[in-house]
């Protein structure tokens, strides 16, 4: 057997489990060696039979005195009743509609057992355990020391997954390493081996940590050489550099109708001082919904016009091309001279010359293309036959919601084969400084962490399902006062079909039930884009009272008259999407609210919950989800442009910062991995199997 063996090739696993291991997408070897547990029971402390007690969870193990079979009192449920036995004492096991087990268990038999003690009569009993047999030449695995969990789907249990590990436990222990035994060696890293071995069956806390540490490593690490063979490839490539144009930015920010923050202020500088330089600018701003990101590239936008080059602005929606076309055309009124375009799949437009109407949708795409100093855009910008005249700056908002691929497609459409055009992305999802230095190392950082003065503070409120009537009371006046409202509903199955069924009932709920009288529109992923536009454009417009939609809303257009968004089944989100969610409304001069619907009344589900109606502040937010929930559930699986890490805390920045420091230093000294072969090639590998599109 080897890495890509099927699963079929394990003894005793037939077609049936094999096909539930597929559900986890664990089709070889390797896959299941790389399914790591997300956490252990510790068994690693026997008991003797006479020191247990009533309530504990506890491992016990013995010999079996007796073993049978009978019907419970009223004959509706099978009971296998055992009396085990051990150098103390010896105590009653009973276990429910198994009466295979008489047949597995003999008396005599050796066993370890783990289960919870309960007071059974006034015996104390333990009560449906976990149970292996015990022999020289086979310990016990599943009720003994630390014992893995994972992840497991339907009829897969964590057992079956144990056992088909402990089956290729020698495949394991011959696993080659590919990272540098220089690098392993200084930071006293285990061999890739061990780690596998002990981060499934550790021998003890120690071990463990030495595996999770190692395994982590390896995942940060090969993060920072794509990071690092990207920044490379930036230095050795050139960019026209761009005057500051000092004194038209600040007549410009002068005549804003408000002020600047220090942080649009102090990006608006490292951006500007990056445009200056030959070499090209990869930079991400980062900022909260409503911090300003926009105005930020404008003003950036501005000089590279002022410096008679072109730049683009690529967003998501055409809806949101369209709203910044024309925020931005008002906002650069007083300079006539700077053109700016609009292209969208359904729009070509331009100001402050109009497109003549005789011309066609290809011809109008090329004129704007050469003559425009700004153009605002969808994914047409990246159409195979539109190229720049002379294009400098390339700025994507949601930087993360586009492929890679396109984002290079976009950059080799400059019109000049010797540089390549600076890049600005803007991202609202809260990602603290620390961690997005460590998941975009290629990027330099600038960050937005504080909203324009007098923006209104959105009241938030968790709703418990008893509250719920008096939420739509509310609800109900505000619409009566002249507000919208959006209603969110969770994403309950990944199937699309089920996605669309959830949003549709809570959208006939709402209309047929709650606000029969009210104007309701429904949108969902399933809709083609020109009906999403439509229903969000008459939205915008006031045709409809509430807008209830799935997860599509999170990023999109300003609705300054919407002033409240409910969250159906709130804690099926992350706080940074919730965060998300909530910052579509308070955009206009009315006070806004967010409700968080749930019927869970878990404990860290309301500690969850509640912190968001403390805190405003999306970075602390994503923080505290990170370490609640892992950063899967942050960035979520739907959301791309985020690597998926099975294994790595992405707050553990010690270990980030030295994998940074050793991939820096590799790259500077081999940079095309040359003298490493097993490297390479596990690099490649990865690169293609990661998840960032």
């Amino acid at each position: 057997m080897n890495w890509t063996s099927s699963l079929s090739e394990i003894p005793g696993l037939g077609p049936t489990t094999t096909a539930r291991f597929k559900k986890l997408r664990i089709e070889n070897l390797k896959d299941l060696v790389f399914h790591f547990p997300f956490r252990y029971d510790d068994f690693s402390h026997s008991q003797k039979i006479k020191d247990v007690q009533e309530g504990e969870e506890v491992n016990i193990v013995g010999k079996i005195e007796l073993i049978q079979n009978r019907r419970s009192k009223n004959k509706k449920t099978n009971l296998t009743e055992a009396l085990i036995k051990d150098e103390t004492e010896e105590i009653k096991v009973i276990w429910f509609n198994q009466a295979f087990l008489t047949q597995n268990l003999k008396i005599g038999n050796k066993v370890s057992l783990t289960g919870k003690i309960k007071n059974n009569l006034g015996v104390l009993t333990l009560v449906s355990p976990n149970y292996e047999k015990v022999t020289p030449r086979s310990p016990a695995v599943h009720t003994q020391g630390i014992v893995p969990r994972y992840h497991t789907t339907e009829k897969l249990t964590s057992k079956q997954i144990r056992f088909a590990l402990k089956s290729i436990l020698p495949l394991i222990k011959k696993s080659s390493d590919w990272l540098p035994e220089e690098i392993r060696e200084k930071l006293n890293l285990l061999p890739l081996n061990q780690a596998l071995k002990q981060i499934h069956f550790p021998q003890n806390f120690k071990k463990l940590e030495e595996a999770r540490r190692r395994l982590s490593f390896d995942e940060l690490f090969l993060l920072q050489l794509k990071s690092q063979i990207a920044r490379r490839e930036i230095k050795n490539s050139q960019a026209e550099a761009m005057e500051f144009k000092e004194k038209e930015i600040q007549n410009f920010v002068k005549s804003l109708p408000f002020q600047l923050t220090t942080a649009q202020r102090k990006s608006a500088w490292e951006i500007i001082q990056d445009l200056g330089k030959k070499q090209p600018m990869v930079r991400l701003l980062e900022g909260e919904v409503g911090s300003g990101k926009t105005l930020v590239a404008v003003l950036t936008m501005l000089n590279t016009a002022l410096n008679n080059k072109q730049s683009v602005l690529m967003v998501p929606t055409e809806i949101l091309a369209e709203q910044h076309f024309n925020s931005i055309s008002k906002l650069l009124e007083d300079f006539p001279r700077i053109k700016i375009g609009l292209v969208s799949r359904s729009a070509q437009k331009s100001r402050p010359q109009k497109l003549t109407e005789n011309q066609n949708k290809k011809e109008k795409i090329n004129k704007m293309a050469q003559e425009c100093q700004i153009i605002i855009g969808t994914h047409s910008l990246i159409q195979e036959k539109i190229f720049f005249s002379d294009l400098d700056l390339a700025v994507i908002d949601e930087q993360h919601r586009f492929g890679v691929e396109q984002r290079k497609t976009l950059i080799q459409k400059s019109g000049d084969k010797n540089t390549i055009p600076h890049l600005l992305s803007l991202t609202a999802t809260p990602i603290p400084r620390t961690l997005a230095l460590g998941l975009f190392g290629d990027l330099d950082i600038s960050l937005i962490d504080e909203l324009p003065q007098g923006r209104k503070k959105i009241i938030t409120k968790v709703v418990p399902e008893e509250k719920r009537n008096k939420a739509y009371n509310f609800i109900r006046e505000k619409i009566e006062e002249g507000r919208q409202v959006f209603f969110i509903c969770p994403l309950i199955d990944p199937s699309d079909k089920l996605e669309i069924k959830s949003v549709r009932e809570e959208y006939k709920k709402l209309k047929d039930e709650i606000f029969p009288n009210k104007k309701i529109a429904l949108l969902h992923g399933k809709l083609k884009p020109s009906e999403k536009e439509k229903i969000m454009k008459d939205f915008l417009n006031h045709h409809y009272d509430i807008l209830v939609s799935t997860s599509v809303v999170e990023v999109g257009v300003d609705i300054p008259n919407a002033s409240i968004m409910v969250i159906e089944g709130a804690e099926r989100f992350g706080l940074a999407q919730l965060h998300q969610f909530r910052g579509r409304v308070g955009r206009g001069e009315h006070q806004s609210y967010c409700f968080l619907f749930t019927d869970k009344q878990s404990q860290n589900t309301r500690e969850r919950l509640y912190s968001l109606e403390k805190n405003q502040d999306g970075f602390a937010l994503a923080k505290t989800d990170l370490k609640l929930r892992g950063s899967g559930n942050i960035f979520g699986t739907s959301q791309s442009g985020f690597p998926e890490l099975k294994i790595a805390d992405l707050f553990d920045y010690k270990l980030m910062k030295e994998a940074q420091e050793e991939a820096q230093k590799l790259i500077s000294k081999d940079p095309n991995l040359n003298t490493l072969p097993r490297l390479k090639e596990k690099f490649e590998n990865w690169k293609k199997n990661i998840h960032w599109e």
